[in-house]
């Protein structure tokens, strides 16, 4: 009986807001049961990956876990609003929290992914801040937030037996083969070796070493630029330059851009991974996205938004500033780097690499006319079953932003243009969003 009192007292508190812009996304209102206070979430399944859920049962998640603290009042940034409300005799009131979301890109993405199995990730690239975050399927965090405790439990179980998991965020907490748009990594890795965007590729048949694997692909020629094989995404090019370039340094680059770390600890992120121990050819395939590597749409959009931005790259974040129940401002998010991912030299020559993609090659989807937009397709196919995943990442010069779109399952045949047909479109449209 007293753990329930604690548990009553806790859930039936005045919490404040979680906006986006001007819209409470998450707000509590008031209800005449034991509890007083209903949590309730407008726009449920395209937030839900953001807001996570508020449940008696179930405890919280996203940033209902990670602000509970500042929404509940309790916070000790929010001392005086607190000492103000008991000395009145007023009713404890949470504080509000403001995120980062863009309402259009967001509502952008989700329309753009159109039910499919994926996620999307935009990002300021000279900030951080997260622009749009959705994950699909998604999930209605009403339906574990409700007083009925009896539903509550029926909805946990659904969700948690559902295959299709629409409670997995698949923007940061799963990662996925990466295919062609780690070939991003590899060209930076080659760049700050030495070689430029003119530099030759021996574009030839590749036989992996101590292998029987012949890496074949129509790239223009038997030897190209760079840039040119960038441009119409080169296997044979990119994976003979990844046993060149060695393993070590494939992975020095990886973790550079972020490979191996956690971001955005308000929603929680799996990290991404890069092999440890690779022979030749497996160093080949890695350097093609392939074998072990394994990365989540928020981490490729990190890539983009890396060589976007110079080199730079910066930490990720969701909530901008944290006020109390009188509105006044308690903790503001200031951006900072993570690290630097590549010289601005090679940045700025990987950038113009970026624009050949979307200007001739594989990505001609995301063209917009009047906006200098760099990209990079992928398609990965881990298995002869399932249907290729389709990835495509870019940037914009204005607005300042860096986009994933990943589409789990592609719905055609495996090709390298797949990510350019089913992912640029969606990158294209937050883009535009934007604007």
């Amino acid at each position: 009986a007293e753990h329930r009192r604690v548990a009553d007292a806790r859930f039936g508190q005045d919490r404040g807001p979680t906006m986006v812009g001007n819209t409470a996304i998450a707000e509590s209102k008031p209800v005449k049961d034991r509890y007083k206070f209903q949590r309730g979430y407008a726009q449920p399944e395209l937030y839900a990956p953001v807001t996570g859920f508020y449940s008696y049962l179930y405890r919280t998640s996203g940033l209902e876990q990670s602000y509970s603290s500042e929404l509940s009042g309790q916070d000790d940034s929010q001392f005086l609003s607190r000492l103000v409300d008991i000395l009145s005799g007023s009713v404890p009131r949470g504080g509000a929290i403001e995120t980062t979301i863009n309402a259009k890109a967001q509502q952008a993405a989700w329309k753009a992914l159109a039910g499919r199995k994926g996620a999307v990730v935009a990002l300021d690239y000279t900030t951080g801040a997260v622009l749009a975050l959705v994950s699909s399927p998604s999930y209605d965090p009403n339906k574990l937030a409700t007083h009925d405790l009896g539903d509550s439990t029926k909805a946990w179980n659904s969700l948690n037996d559902d295959p299709a998991k629409p409670m997995a965020n698949r923007a940061t907490r799963e990662i996925y083969p990466p295919g062609s748009t780690f070939k991003l990594v590899t060209a930076a890795a080659a760049l700050e070796s030495g070689m430029t965007a003119d530099s030759k590729v021996d574009a030839s048949a590749y036989k992996l070493p101590t292998s029987t694997k012949v890496i074949t692909g129509n790239c223009g020629g038997s030897s190209v630029s760079l840039s040119q094989a960038l441009k119409v995404s080169c296997n044979p090019g990119f994976a003979r330059l990844g046993a060149t370039l060695g393993a070590d340094e494939l992975r020095n680059q990886a973790q550079r851009f972020g490979f191996g770390s956690k971001f955005l600890d308000e929603i929680g992120s799996a990290p991404s991974r890069f092999p440890d121990e690779l022979d030749p050819a497996q160093t080949a395939m890695s350097a093609i996205g392939e074998f072990e590597v394994a990365a989540s749409p928020l981490q490729i959009a990190l890539v983009s938004a890396s060589i976007a931005n110079r080199g730079v790259l910066m930490e990720p974040y969701l909530v901008s500033q944290v006020t109390d129940a009188d509105l006044n401002v308690v903790r503001t998010t200031t951006p900072r780097a993570h690290s630097q991912a590549l010289t601005a030299s090679s940045a700025d020559e990987l950038q113009k690499m970026m624009v050949e993609v979307v200007a001739n090659g594989t990505g001609r989807n995301a063209q917009i006319p009047g906006v200098t937009v760099g990209g990079k397709t992928g398609t990965a196919q881990s298995d002869r079953i399932r249907n290729p995943y389709a990835w495509f990442t870019a940037w914009a010069d204005d607005p300042h932003v860096a986009v994933c779109a990943f589409v789990e399952d592609a719905e055609i045949d495996a090709s390298e243009i797949a990510g350019g047909r089913v992912a640029a479109p969606i990158a294209k449209a937050v883009i535009e969003a934007l604007r």
